[in-house]
């Protein structure tokens, strides 16, 4: 999605992968200033000791300790994270406002953190579900919120539900009943790009479901606009995503 922006826009710039081993993640970084490349996506498990290799941080990588983009600026790498901004971005182009919405995240790992910490920005009400109850802890004080076991009641309560663990992405069925679901709600996937389960038994019930893709465009998005200074052509990566 990255090639089809830069060749929407007429830029000389190519987006390429880099495998990098695990405990090499910091070197990978410090290299773009030998190599000259104009910046970087990073992916697990790398996202914390990208952070580590900035020179400087942007406010939500700095409060996540983890990095997913890095910026060449007068020499320097600035990381951020980009992953908050777009589910918010993802939730805008389905109509949601989350201001004053009761909003339940399920999972504590680097994709619920970033979206919790993105909540408590918009003056939503959140709460966070997961396995271990110290992580859920951690994360729901991202947003001033307050962690929950995956209860009957905390789900109907939500007016907006995110799944942020990767259950589904191979066909898992989600960590609750979804006959728990009513037709207030929205339930949110970050899981892409396939139909997960929780999607198909949300939308089975009249729910309203929306699934990950446009949540990874925005935060591409996102990056394209901190390396290249311009406004991301979104329609044209969603497409290529799409196609991809």
């Amino acid at each position: 999605m990255h090639n089809a922006a830069f060749a929407a826009l007429g830029l000389d710039w190519v987006y390429v992968a880099f495998p990098v081993p695990t405990g090499r993640g910091a070197a990978a970084v410090r290299s773009v200033l030998d190599l000259g490349l104009g910046g970087l996506n990073v992916t697990m498990p790398h996202k914390s000791a990208a952070a580590s290799a900035c020179d400087d941080l942007a406010s939500e990588a700095a409060t996540l300790d983890a990095v997913n983009t890095v910026v060449v600026d007068g020499g320097q790498l600035i990381g951020h994270n980009t992953d908050g901004a777009g589910f918010l971005r993802a939730l805008a182009d389905e109509g949601v406002a989350v201001d004053g919405k009761r909003c339940l995240v399920l999972g504590a790992g680097g994709a619920a953190r970033a979206i919790t910490l993105a909540l408590g920005t918009t003056g939503a009400t959140v709460t966070v579900a997961a396995r271990r109850e110290d992580a859920a802890r951690s994360t729901a004080r991202l947003a001033d919120g307050h962690a929950t076991t995956l209860a009957a009641a905390a789900i109907d309560e939500c007016d907006v539900l995110v799944n942020a663990t990767p259950l589904g992405m191979h066909g898992e069925p989600p960590p609750f009943d979804p006959a728990l679901l009513h037709r207030d709600q929205l339930v949110y996937d970050t899981v892409y790009p396939t139909e997960t389960p929780l999607l198909a038994a949300a939308r089975e019930r009249g729910v309203a479901a929306v699934g990950g893709l446009g949540m990874l465009v925005h935060q591409g998005a996102r990056a394209f606009e901190l390396w290249t200074g311009r406004t991301a052509p979104v329609d044209v990566m969603r497409a290529a995503a799409l196609g991809a």
